[in-house]
């Protein structure tokens, strides 16, 4: 049944995405890091482009008349909605990289056409073009008796129409490829030209003998859509081989959008869009270039602090001794670190010393995505060749880290690491380590729980929580969330960890069916979560009946969030925040009653069916008191800000919240690196 206060999961995510673009417009954010904005809004939208947009594709061809069950729209009708809001976003993204440029050209970073150059410049141009870019070309011409050749997902293309006879001749210029630096640099200034605006101006030389009527840049958008089959593969079978061909398959899926810099001839139009085999409604004309990703290489043009955020390293904390093993440590007190304002290096230090320490029997890890440089997987390779048991589960359907994690696969198998997939039609999206060492008075387990990946890089962008303890019980439900893993199961009991599918959603309507009886019984009643998306219908439903009851809820939510606060009659109790600052807002906190019952948890799952019924998912209880009002600080912190953060309305939508006329400005982000630094006695 839909609910008034249930939003579209597709919608929902534009406006998040649109929060991001409003980054990109804001006067108070340094001009390189509106820019940064500016490439996240389009990175995101392409993967949103590639998978949700060809999931409905897919739909629309499967099962047509099913009906999201948050909105009750079939395929076609979220189809046509998603793609108006796309479009409707495009020159609003425009004017914000334009008016950035603009102001950048204060600071001597300015993009230039040919045109523009000066005649130093112009004959520096065409010497560049004459032996860097034009020998590299790989220029063609389709007519009827040609193929329309394969465009590749995201890359930058050139389409130039050619004089014909009595039909279409089209040619197709690569202008992507990895061969040639894509900014080109005018002298040691910041003026830069594109490559393919280069390859544009000199458009006719590629096509000698034939007569160039017009060009125009151009960029596709492929499905990202792949199915893993349901059912397990044979004993002959490696997943990973499966794998392997399936993300080769994805490459050669069907284009979903295409973006262009101007229209060509309508006749030429017609036969792009037939030869693609898109429809009129997913094609995109934009101002600005087609892929934004160079701006990262403007950063090297201007060294200027005024450009960039203040530089922030992630602190050590004063309450871990550097010379003190990390076990010892562990053993005598529960540790959360907090990224990207503390630093990482306590848990690598626990690896390493794992890895080396003679009395460490077992090693077992779950991995979703990992860093390029991986140390993480070096000090498993490390322990493995040091003749310790080593587990590691690698999920080889991280979306778009695929490849990634096959390779990280091998590395792993070939340095002796037992390496696992999981479940044949689940993903393990957990963040779990257990440690074992054996001591005289018998084996003595570290666990650690975290909200993020095992990636040193997004350690350093990404808000993630940390959890290092001895704590035995939580040891003994890791240990059985691994014997699971090995053994193609799940885990149908545990006594601490709340672990998904089958123990962490009812564990959750539990503690909000808790609140509900405080608060009919007058008591007060309190329920609140920082998570990256909401849209589990039990679990709203829950929320609103809470609410109804008279339980306070306050929920921090970084992206999709299907439900929709202040209904009427239904989510009165309900406030809902958005942050997007600096750092990708990524910990997942739950908090259910008041201080003196407080129960508080730290996981990898969002509110997402995905998450709650279809993922191994893990959740820890914070059970240090100091500790717990640490994660309930940084919660409260959130909902107290006033400067990054987006209030949720009851239509569904955003307000970017400013601060009122004689309060003080809250920076939720700010606020929290300061704490770090103090706790870092600095």
């Amino acid at each position: 049944m839909v609910q008034p206060y249930y939003m579209n999961r597709e919608l929902s995510w534009l406006l998040f995405n649109e929060r991001v673009l409003e980054e990109a417009e804001d006067s108070n954010v340094p001009l390189l890091e509106q820019l940064s904005f500016s490439a996240i809004y389009q990175s995101n939208l392409d993967e949103f482009v590639q998978v949700r947009v060809g999931t409905m594709l897919d739909r629309m061809a499967s099962d047509p008349d099913k009906k999201d069950g948050r909105s009750g729209m079939k395929p076609k009708k979220q189809l046509k909605e998603m793609l108006h809001r796309i479009s409707a976003l495009v020159p609003r993204k425009d004017r914000a990289y334009l008016h950035t440029m603009e102001q950048l050209r204060a600071f001597g970073i300015e993009r230039v056409t040919f045109s523009e150059a000066t005649p130093d410049e112009k004959a520096f141009l065409e010497q560049y073009f004459k032996r860097e870019v034009k020998p590299l070309l790989s220029p063609i011409v389709i007519d009827k008796g040609q193929p329309f050749p394969f465009l590749r997902n995201k890359e930058i293309y050139i389409a130039v129409h050619l004089a014909g006879r009595n039909s279409v001749k089209l040619g197709i210029i690569p202008a992507g490829g990895s061969a040639l630096g894509r900014v080109i640099r005018l002298g040691r200034t910041g003026r830069f030209i594109l490559r393919e605006d280069l390859i544009m101006h000199f458009v006719s030389q590629a096509f000698k003998g034939h007569k160039v009527i017009d060009a125009a840049i151009l960029r596709v958008t492929r499905s990202g859509v792949i199915t893993y089959n349901e059912t397990a593969p044979d004993e002959f079978t490696d997943f990973r081989n499966v794998m392997e061909e399936l993300i080769h398959k994805r490459s050669k899926l069907g284009v979903v959008r295409l973006q262009m810099n101007s229209a060509l001839d309508p006749e030429v139009m017609h036969f792009l869009l037939k030869k693609l085999g898109i429809r009129q409604r997913q094609l995109f004309f934009e101002e600005i270039p087609l892929d934004l990703s160079f701006v990262y290489k403007l950063q090297e043009f201007n060294d200027s602090p005024d450009l960039r955020f203040p530089p922030e390293k992630p602190q050590n904390r004063r309450d871990i001794s550097p010379k003190k093993a990390m076990m010892t440590q562990i053993a005598e007190r529960d540790f959360l670190l907090s990224y990207p304002y503390e630093s990482i290096s306590p848990f690598l230090r626990l690896l390493d010393e794992a890895a080396l320490d003679p009395d460490v029997a077992s090693i077992k890890i779950t991995l979703y995505r990992v860093a390029s440089n991986s140390r993480v997987v070096e000090a498993l390779c490390q322990a493995a060749e040091n003749g310790k048991d080593v587990l590691v589960l690698v999920e080889l359907r991280a979306r778009f880290d695929e490849e990634n994690n096959i390779a990280w696969a091998k590395r792993l198998q070939d340095a002796g690491c037992t390496v696992i997939y999981g479940p044949h039609n689940m993903k393990v999206h957990s963040k779990l380590l257990l440690i074992s060492r054996r001591t005289e008075n018998g084996i003595q387990n570290f666990t650690q729980v975290g909200t993020g990946n095992y990636n040193e890089k997004t350690a350093r962008i990404y808000t993630d929580l940390c959890l290092l303890t001895a704590n035995e019980q939580i040891a003994e439900d890791a240990r059985h969330v691994f014997d699971a893993l090995s053994t193609d199961s799940l885990v149908e009991h545990s006594e601490q960890l709340m672990v998904a599918p089958l123990c962490m959603r009812n564990r959750i309507l539990q503690m909000l069916e808790e609140e509900i009886r405080h608060a009919q019984n007058g008591e007060e009643a309190y329920f609140a979560a920082k998570i990256n998306s909401i849209s589990d219908k039990g679990l709203m439903d829950k929320l609103a009946e809470a609410s109804q009851a008279g339980v306070k809820i306050e929920l921090v939510v970084r992206g999709i969030c299907c439900l929709k606060p202040g209904v009427e009659n239904y989510t009165d109790n309900i406030r809902i925040v958005s942050i997007v600052g600096r750092y990708l807002e990524h910990s997942r906190i739950y908090i259910a009653g008041t201080k003196e019952r407080r129960r508080v948890y730290i996981s990898s799952a969002d509110f997402m069916t995905r998450n709650t019924m279809h993922r191994v998912e893990v959740a820890a209880p914070l059970l240090d008191p100091k500790i717990r009002e640490k994660a309930v600080e940084l919660v409260q912190l959130c909902l107290s800000d006033n400067t990054k953060v987006r209030v949720g309305q009851p239509d569904g939508s955003f307000i970017h919240c400013i601060p009122a006329e004689g309060k003080n400005a809250v920076n939720a982000q700010e606020t929290q690196y300061a704490r770090a630094v103090k706790a870092a006695g600095k």
